[in-house]
């Protein structure tokens, strides 16, 4: 659960600094000269740190989905393969 909670939290940090980073660089390039060169530079910038982000996430949700199936594992659960859905619901909706 914490971990879960650490992943998210990690990936909107990583979110707001990329966009924080992206504001400010083109608020530079845009009160330079060229505005256009200084626009297109800071969405490069920006698309490498969103990418950045998106990798960082998924390791994140990679290595929390090894720790529950290890977790699993040490109290004697068998882990759901991934993608695996758990259809049968006790409750009403």
């Amino acid at each position: 659960m914490m971990t879960g909670f650490v992943a998210k939290a990690g990936s909107t940090i990583l979110t707001g600094l990329v966009g924080a980073a992206t504001y400010d660089g083109a608020k530079k390039a845009l009160s330079g000269g060229t505005a256009r060169e200084g626009a297109v530079v800071a969405l490069a910038w920006g698309l490498r740190g969103q990418r950045r982000a998106e990798v960082g996430a998924e390791q994140v949700r990679l290595v929390t989905g090894d720790l529950v199936a290890e977790a699993r594992a040490r109290v004697g659960e068998q882990a759901p393969p991934p993608g695996a859905a758990d259809l049968v619901h006790d409750h009403d909706h």
